[in-house]
């Protein structure tokens, strides 16, 4: 399923899922947008980026492509697996058993769990040289899709306090922020202050898939 959509200098594909042969250039764009914020659990970043690649959970992702390379993704979880997995054992073998367990302490922060009747963004990532085209919006709105394909009610996503331009997008698309976590503490740890969590209601009866 997808939806073709021209933008710039050529039509901009959304798929669903990761195809195989890019799960690499899908971990790159991941840890472009994502990277200051997991930094401090999977630095350095060429050992994060391969742990990314080596444990994405690839139907639980929407791609865009522009002329045949991937510019966007859009993860979500749903039925208890995410974009990015990688269970504890597996960071202990990448990072060793001392380095292995404060990293598993960083990441149980960062860990959001959905409730029933919602289906929670577990990021989106966009190629800067694409950004402000629209890539953004078509990942969003084909992960609406998904989660009107599911009976899901709403839609929820965490936005740090670093990055203001994801906000505004998703405030532009129909997201209304419901609580902002303030953690000052962490913010010389992890490199944010607040953690801000957005809804976005699904209508009963909405796209099936575009």
């Amino acid at each position: 399923m997808g939806v073709d959509a021209t933008h710039g200098t050529g039509p901009v594909a959304v798929r669903r899922g990761i195809p195989v042969g890019v799960e690499q250039r899908a971990a790159e764009l991941y840890w472009d947008a994502f990277g200051r914020k997991l930094g401090p659990a999977l630095n350095p970043p060429g050992m994060a980026v391969s742990f990314i690649a080596t444990h994405l959970n690839a139907d639980r992702a929407i791609c865009a492509f522009l002329g045949g390379q991937l510019v966007g993704l859009a993860g979500y979880q749903l039925g208890g697996r995410a974009l990015t997995g990688g269970s504890a054992s597996a960071v202990l073998r990448a990072y060793g058993r001392l380095g292995g367990l404060p990293r598993l302490l960083l990441l149980a922060l960062l860990e959001r769990q959905p409730v029933p009747g919602q289906l929670v963004m577990d990021g989106i990532a966009v190629a800067p040289d694409v950004r402000g085209r629209g890539v953004g919006s078509l990942l969003l709105e084909e992960v609406a899709a998904v989660a009107a394909e599911q009976d899901c009610r709403e839609i929820r996503l965490d936005v740090i306090d670093t990055n203001p331009r994801a906000r505004a997008l998703y405030e532009r698309r129909g997201f209304t922020a419901v609580r902002t976590e303030r953690t000052p503490y962490l913010r010389r740890l992890l490199g944010f202050g607040a953690v801000t969590t957005m809804h976005r209601p699904v209508e009963a009866g909405g796209p099936r898939g575009l």
